[in-house]
């Protein structure tokens, strides 16, 4: 029988690491909608999606 065991830590960032989470989910959800719709457009095109590799390496594009 396998045993999972489970930590539960809170954490109270200050002011400048609030400031960085924000801007981190912040980049992490713009890609991720830029790349939904993308995908979306791509289909509705022709049928084939982009894989996860060939969004990855568009990725620097965007800079």
């Amino acid at each position: 029988m396998i045993i999972h065991k489970a930590y539960k830590f809170r954490v109270y960032p200050n002011i400048e690491q609030k400031e960085l989470i924000h801007k981190t989910f912040g980049c992490n959800r713009f890609l991720y909608n830029y790349y939904l719709e993308d995908k979306k457009k791509e289909y509705g095109q022709t049928k084939k999606s982009k894989s996860v590799y060939e969004c990855i390496k568009d990725i620097p594009s965007l800079l």
